[in-house]
Parts: C-alpha cells; structure tokens; sequence
C-alpha cells in the first residue's frame, strides 16, 4: 500500500471513529506528506522507516526554524499515525515510541498590574454611564459588564461571550459555567459584577444569550469583544498589545495567588483539568518569596 493511502486510511479513521474536525484532519494531512516526503527521501517507505529517520526528520525541522512546539505538534501526528499502524497490523513497530518530544519554554502569561485593571474598568463604567446614541451607550455598557465579569470570575473568553442568562438569572453569588470538555464548573461572582450584571439584564430583550447578537451563534463574537477591549486600552493610555481578553483571565489567576488563594481553588475556579496548567502563574508566588526573603533574611542587606 501505498504512503498516500496509508495516510488516507488513518484520516479516514480519525474522521469516522474519533469525529476529528475537518481543520483538524487537513492539518494531520499537511503534516503527514511533510513527513512522508522527508521519509521517501531517504530511501524508505512509511512501513519501513525508523527511530533515526524520524529524529532526522525532527532535526531537519529545527533546521527549517521550525519552533519547537510546531516540532512536537508535527511529531505528534506522526506518532498518531504509527500508532494506527500497528493497531491495524500493517506495521509490527512504532519508530516513534521512543522518541523525545521537541521541548519548548512556556511563555509567562502577560499580566496586567491592579492599577492597570483597575484603569480599564473604571473607564469602562464612566462610558458606561455616559449619555450616548443608542447604539454607543449599549456597546459601552456591555463591555463594562463584560470586563466586570472577566475580571471577577477569570471565564475562558469563550465561556463568557456564550454564557446563557439563565446561568445568572438566580439572585445566587455563584454562576455554573460549561467549559472544556463539557464539564460544569461553580464559579463565585463578587457584588461589583453581579449588580453590572443585574443592571445589564434589564435592558435586554427575552432571549437565550446574556450578550446576544445577531450573528450565526446568536451571541457575542469574541473577535468583536477583543476589538471593543483593545480600543478601550488605547483610550486608557494602555499599550493595546499588552492588552485582550484573555490577559484580563490571567490578571484574574496572578492577582489571586499573589493575595494568598491556594493554587488548588485557583485551579479549580479557571477550570484547568491539570494543575501543572495553572501553574504556570506561579511567577507571582516565586517574585512574592523573592522579596520575602530580600525584606527579612538577616543577610539581605549586606
């Protein structure tokens, strides 16, 4: 059999028993014939390469100025792909089993300070209650609602745009969000939020959404949410690319954790399924020591 269908018969599988999307498919293919290339010009077929060609591959990769975690992206469906190898007996081994994943540093998550926050949501709710068209008044006061509830409940972006009004219909504190994976979450929402929240309900006309709109999804764009952000940054004297909707998320996790949260309930209220995930705000803790250390041990000054 042929590369070309062996990597047919693998798409096929993923599309029909794993409902892979079809940009996910497309970008199993791309990378698969990238490798199958690679492969081919060593002389080997897709059922005969080994632990070295596909290192080779990888180096060849790095060489191109591939990132590292395109490298592990790639590596990764290749590994799929053999995987389904020998699952379906056409290969008895798996040159991949062994072989490393390319590493690459994880960026630190761009953190706004509390002064910076706080900059935005008070000029977001001046806006807010500014007379204005009708037009200008109802989007500068559902991005102050947006902000407010961002801030305070740290929600995926795409968790809050699609949020239903019947999740903080309730005179509860609490709101019940459906995140990755479909998985239901209790998340504490402070007064601050839930007055602009109450007040945001009352001009709204019955309807499924909290921020509805007239697109397909039938609610708030999360493009149009960024723009709408970014535009408030500029007016706030905020550089605007320090400034998205999901840096307002990780503000949300640094500002807990250097006021004292426990990781865990950090963990648990941004919805991350692993904590090595959250961990990733630790900067805040490891900077908050630091100066610990600076201001109290007995040789700190010298």
């Amino acid at each position: 059999m042929s590369g070309g269908h062996l990597i047919g018969s693998f798409l096929e599988m993923m599309s029909a028993e794993r409902g892979a999307a079809a940009n996910t498919i497309e970008a199993y293919r791309r990378d698969l014939t990238h490798y199958a290339a690679f492969v081919s010009a060593q002389h080997q077929t897709l059922l005969n390469a080994t632990r070295d060609t596909v290192t080779a591959w990888l180096d060849d990769l790095k060489t191109e100025g591939l990132s590292a975690s395109s490298s592990a992206r790639r590596l990764s469906a290749v590994r799929q792909f053999h995987k389904f190898l020998c699952a379906d007996g056409i290969r008895s081994d798996d040159p991949t089993r062994i072989v490393a994943s390319p590493k690459s540093r994880r960026a630190l998550p761009k953190v706004l300070s509390l002064a910076e926050v706080d900059r935005l949501l008070t000029l977001a709710e001046t806006e807010a209650n500014t007379p204005a068209s009708p037009q200008k008044q109802i989007a500068a006061q559902r991005l102050y609602v947006l902000l407010e509830m961002l801030y305070a409940t740290g929600l995926r972006v795409s968790e809050l745009v699609s949020l239903k009004r019947a999740a903080v219909m309730r005179d509860a504190a609490f709101i019940t969000v459906t995140g990755k994976g479909n998985k239901d979450r209790v998340v504490p929402m402070n007064d601050r939020a839930h007055d602009a929240v109450r007040f945001w309900i009352g001009t709204l006309e019955p309807g499924l959404f909290l921020f509805p709109a007239k697109g397909e999804d039938g609610h708030l764009n999360r493009q149009v949410f960024a723009r709408d952000l970014k535009a408030l940054a500029a007016r706030a004297g905020i550089s605007t690319a320090r400034v998205a909707p999901h840096v307002l998320r990780h503000a949300f996790a640094s500002h807990l954790l250097a006021g004292g949260a426990d990781l865990r309930v950090v963990q648990m209220l941004l919805g991350h399924a692993d904590i090595s995930t959250t961990q990733i705000y630790t900067h805040v803790l490891d900077e908050k020591l630091r100066k610990l250390v600076e201001s109290h041990h007995p040789l700190a000054n010298g």
